[in-house]
């Protein structure tokens, strides 16, 4: 569905100025016509999980060529291509590394027979309470401060410590974000600004157990920052001219901030928060509520970052540009058009021994950062399909659960739907039918599905509890899946903040863990112990995680009898051949997240290992 941006043009050979705006898929057609006019080409600008394409729709092809840009369309193309039996050719970029995999039903490994990394997520306490690096000062910024400044009114949120005089009141506190009637502006603006820099870390700091192995942060108030100056903008009106030519409201156009490398100061940061808070309420007044971060909102970006700064020097952490946190908060691997060159070139490749049956001579091939044994690209024979997969080995699932407790509508959206990633799935016990999506259902069972949705799992019409199994399918996807029911009392809030745990499938390997854990782990302001996530944005960046050192013979078949048994905490990295087989190892540190590689799980549960994929 992916519209042309001024961003895109750098990193690929067919859009051009202007073609800003337009079709990704239909100017592609037409920019390859020109140099093959003898060949057709029908784009779509739709999206891959309209009801359209589906089973029979993927039939029609020989092979399956993907370069999508997300986890979750990743993983519906696999399983439609599964259902009909088409070859398919995955493939990504993220900076100088990118990689092609070839996925045949039955011979190869399918795309989800592997984990794939989860987006990062951080526990709220640490967001909220005790930050140690710039990235969950972004996290604050943009989840909490913004989406409550700017988004859904009605959403919970982290913000609302009160200040000394107010948290020792009986009386009602009125929300200090409710901008009240005939408030100007600027005294608006220094309310939040004395809230969330001031008060807040006021209150944070009486908790004496949180900082005893902590560095204290300050408290900031804008009284001390800008001295009582007002806010004066430069004449620009706020108005910044974009590279495509049109405008765009920019709180650094209003201050003649005009490099977005510079670092600014705490002053500079406050001014921009200022700038920014006014300029939404003054030129976007009608959006403020249904606001949601967008990496590619000038104006958010320059809100988040500033915001996102004064926090960080609050609690000792160094300042970034608006350029690194625009980075950060989109999780933005800048994209070079050579690698997403080398790996189309690739894509073809493996089609073409597709199209001619060369089953051996397939290949999954991996660009490289460096130089590796002479290689930039690295070959290696695909894997055999995993036993204990899910998707297309029909492994049934384990699912923990309070079945007193969880509602079935909980394990429509947390297991069917994110975790499992079905997109119109149907729930049956036995032979009861507990919940179906669909166009065509009649108004009678629809409020019955609606109504089941909202009952704990014990209390249905045909009752889930311990030792039952359910079955769980998508229809669109021709997947189906047994899950076995167990029954537990309690979860561990910080990590199975869900209620309930899937097993017995390839899942997730979480990026990364915050360490930063005490007894209450400081002055939280939320009573739940959740996880904001850093999702990655609308763009072919994949998720790179670090992870053990793995031997392989390169080129060769890799059987999972093959795999090393070794391992080690230190970070991967690629190293010259050691002995006459040429093996993998580990990146040099200063790249430690460069080459993606995890612990793979298997069926007879010894600790194999093989190179990840990145999303």
């Amino acid at each position: 569905m992916d519209t042309i941006e001024v961003s895109n043009l750098n990193r690929q050979f067919l859009f051009r100025q202007s073609h800003v705006g337009q079709s990704k898929a239909k100017v592609a057609r037409d920019a390859v016509l020109k140099f093959r006019p003898h060949i057709n080409i029908t784009p779509y600008h739709s999206n891959v999980k309209d009801p359209g394409f589906n089973v029979d729709f993927f039939k029609q092809f020989n092979v399956v060529l993907n370069g999508l840009d997300n986890l979750d369309a990743r993983r519906h193309v696999n399983r439609l291509c599964l259902a009909a039996d088409v070859p398919l050719i995955e493939s990504g970029t993220t900076g100088f590394l990118g990689q092609v995999t070839v996925h045949i039903k039955g011979k190869t490994e399918c795309y989800e027979c592997q984990p794939k990394p989860a987006p990062k997520t951080y526990p709220v306490c640490t967001i909220t309470s005790t930050p140690s690096k710039f990235v969950h000062c972004i996290v604050w910024a943009k989840d909490l401060l913004f989406a409550k400044l700017f988004g859904d009114k009605n959403l919970e949120n982290d913000l609302n410590v009160r200040s000394n005089d107010a948290a020792s009141s009986s009386e009602h506190v009125e929300d200090v974000f409710e901008r009240k009637k005939d408030e100007g502006i600027e005294e608006y603006g220094r309310t939040i600004y004395d809230h969330v820099f001031g008060y807040n870390i006021q209150e944070a700091l009486k908790n004496e157990e949180t900082w005893k192995n902590r560095n204290r942060p300050k408290p900031i108030f804008s009284r001390d920052v800008l001295c009582g100056e007002p806010m004066q903008q430069n004449g620009n009106m706020g108005t910044n001219f974009v590279a495509d030519g049109s405008s765009s409201v920019s709180a650094m156009a209003s201050l003649g901030l005009k490099n977005p490398q510079d670092i600014w100061s705490l002053r500079e940061n406050s001014k921009v928060f200022f700038e920014a808070l006014k300029l939404f309420f003054v030129k976007r007044e009608k959006e403020i509520g249904n606001l949601t971060f967008d990496k590619d909102d000038q104006l958010a970006v320059e809100f988040v970052t500033a915001a996102a700064n004064i926090r960080a020097a609050s609690f000792g952490i160094p300042l970034r540009s608006l350029f690194e946190a625009k980075g950060i908060a989109g999780n933005i691997v800048h994209a070079i058009a050579t690698t997403n060159a080398i790996v189309a070139g690739l894509i073809v490749i493996e089609a073409v021994k597709v199209l001619q049956n060369d089953v051996n001579n397939y290949r999954m091939t991996y660009c490289l950062e460096h130089i590796t044994q002479k290689m930039l690209l690295m070959p290696v024979e695909p894997f055999e399909p995993n036993k204990s997969c899910y998707v297309c080995s029909e492994r049934p699932l384990l699912l923990e659960v309070n079945t007193h407790r969880s509602k079935l509508r909980d394990f429509v959206e947390k297991i069917a739907k994110a975790t499992l990633g079905m997109s119109f799935p149907l729930i049956m016990h036995g032979p009861a039918l507990l919940y179906e999506v669909g166009d065509d259902l009649e108004e009678d069972m629809v409020a019955n599905y609606a109504a089941n949705l909202e009952k704990v799992l014990s209390e249905l019409p045909s009752p889930i509890t311990g030792g039952t199994i359910i079955t769980v399918e998508d229809l669109q996807q021709e997947l189906s899946c047994n899950i076995n029911i167990k029954h537990r009392e309690e979860f561990d809030e910080e990590k199975e903040p869900d209620g309930m745990v899937l097993s017995g499938w390839a899942q997730p390997t979480a990026k990364e863990k915050d360490n930063n854990t005490s007894a209450g782990n400081g002055a939280s302001t939320s009573n739940a112990s959740r996880a904001v996530p850093l999702e990655a944005e609308d763009d072919d960046d994949l998720e790179i995680i670090s992870s053990e050192k793995w031997n392989l013979n390169i080129g060769k078949k890799r059987k999972l009898s093959e795999m090393s048994d070794a391992a080690t905490s230190e970070p991967s990295r690629v190293v010259n051949e050691t002995s006459k087989k040429k093996k993998v190892e580990e990146l040099d540190d200063e790249d430690e997240d460069d080459l993606v590689m995890i612990p793979d799980g298997n069926s007879d549960g010894s600790e194999k290992k093989r190179l990840q994929q990145q999303q």
